[in-house]
């Protein structure tokens, strides 16, 4: 493809997304296809000669397109969001376009000094302390495990990476019951194993109990294990947990633990000075992170990761073979020693678009609004009957379940509440996931309604909201 034709077919392309953009309500929200129907759609073999752009981009509209679950549909109200927004996806173009491995300052300076600021308009966006500093990882899940082998290797004098780890004393992760899943997969990858890891009892609002966190670190301490490092959560993923900080902040301060806070989804809502109370405690956080991906408007993947001793972090993962010195090794940042893939990509200039293209009080204006949409169907969902509002909202985060007056049984609840999952998400209107909660003496099945897509409006809430009665009505005892 000479230019010419990049040029020709790009302006199509460009065409195909806003439109796609524009209409993307038209389509199911998940992908309403069968295990190995897009497979079957794809040729055995690789083409022997070269094809037509307009053959290949009609196949993808053909073939692929239907097998796609559209995360920036309005009603897209599973897990959390991945979000895009247009700005967003002008600067992923850019950044395609310059094709730039920013490992190192010298590979790209601007890349590194815009991430260097604008990471920096983020920690002031949130209210974090001017201690952190920050650097952009793939994802929450990259930057926990950053985290945990930071949090081994100070524990162990800085013998495990050059030991490893059958030379060190045993060592211990706390965390809640609610933490996400990225937690224990760190301890994994990081040699500390999933036994280790103490999965503490929360309160009635799910967040980690300090108590609790106090009498694990005793118990391990007299059994000759060290205990290296707390994961708390500000918006766990079930149903958004918020995990005192100051308490627990003065446990790890008191016992020399490091302290790691995933905000993954949350952290977006402290731009909202009226949500910074999850955070009262940050100045004993080591280290912080939450996804602009998730609920600020830009695309995957972009993970806000900050440190307050960026050496130790740098001390934990840098190697520096001759191949990657530089003249101006030492006197500037190379973001490869803050992470553990050496390449990486151009992702700070899609945040440089967003937040300048919105400005602040927009985007404040835009969580606002998806905190008051959620409250306000919460409140209906509480009201209507044969439904139960299981955990009132958390910024946009709520929970429920179908729960007619004829279904006593908590298993056959569970099982009626799974059926209504699965035929809302066939049904397409609208997607939705599940969670597990302890109710009425066991760990009940329930539904997550999470808002926070770039085009959602009220009227969605209210339309997906129709449709789940409709499709419940149909399924009712």
């Amino acid at each position: 493809m000479d230019i010419e034709e990049f040029r020709r077919h790009g302006h199509d392309v460009v065409d195909w997304m806003a439109d796609y953009l524009a209409k993307v309500e038209r389509y199911p929200v998940r992908a309403q296809v069968k295990p190995g129907e897009s497979a079957a759609k794809l040729p055995e073999h690789p083409p022997v000669e070269g094809e037509a752009m307009e053959t290949i981009f009609a196949d993808f509209r053909r073939d692929v397109l239907p097998g796609m679950t559209h995360w920036q549909h309005p009603r897209f109200f599973a897990y959390f969001p991945a979000n895009a927004s247009p700005p967003s996806v002008l600067a992923e173009m850019l950044t395609a376009t310059l094709g730039a491995q920013c490992m190192l300052w010298q590979t790209s300076p601007a890349a590194t000094e815009m991430e260097t600021k604008v990471l920096d308009w983020l920690r002031q966006m949130l209210g974090l302390p001017a201690g952190f500093q920050g650097v952009i990882q793939d994802s929450a899940s990259s930057a926990i495990l950053c985290a945990l082998l930071t949090a081994r290797e100070k524990a162990l004098a800085w013998r495990g990476n050059s030991e490893g780890l059958r030379a060190a004393r045993q060592l211990a992760v706390y965390t809640s019951t609610q933490t996400h899943s990225a937690t224990e997969k760190g301890v994994r990858i990081a040699g500390i194993g999933s036994d280790y890891l103490r999965k503490l009892p929360v309160d009635g609002s799910f967040a980690l109990r300090p108590e609790a966190l106090e009498a694990a670190i005793e118990a391990d301490k007299a059994a000759g294990i060290l205990p290296a490092c707390v994961v708390a959560s500000i918006g766990a993923t079930g149903v958004g947990a918020v995990d005192p900080l100051a308490a627990i902040g003065r446990i790890c301060r008191k016992h020399g633990l490091f302290l790691h806070v995933d905000a993954a989804w949350a952290g977006s809502a402290l731009i909202l000075p009226e949500q910074r109370w999850m955070i009262e405690g940050i100045d004993y956080a080591d280290s912080f992170v939450f996804n602009p991906h998730k609920w600020l408007f830009t695309n995957f993947d972009c993970s806000a990761h900050f440190v307050r001793d960026s050496e130790a972090l740098i001390r934990t993962l840098s190697i520096l073979p001759e191949y990657l010195r530089s003249r101006e090794t030492g006197q500037v940042i190379d973001y490869r020693d803050w992470s553990v893939p050496l390449g990486r990509r151009f992702r700070a200039l899609k945040l440089w678009f967003v937040i300048r293209s919105y400005g602040v009080a927009k985007l404040q204006e835009m969580l606002r609004n998806h905190i008051a949409w959620t409250e306000t169907l919460a409140a209906q969902v509480a009201a209507a009957p044969d439904f139960e509002l299981t955990t009132p909202p958390k910024l946009s985060l709520f929970t429920f379940r179908y729960k007619p007056a004829a279904v006593e049984d908590p298993l056959e609840l569970d099982a009626l509440n799974e059926r209504l999952l699965h035929a809302v998400n066939d049904d397409g209107y609208l997607y939705l996931t599940q969670v597990r909660i302890p109710l009425g003496g066991g760990d009940r099945f329930v539904i997550r309604w999470s808002v926070g897509q770039t085009y959602t409006r009220e009227r969605h809430l209210q339309e997906g909201w129709a449709r789940l009665r409709e499709i419940a009505a149909t399924l009712a005892p």
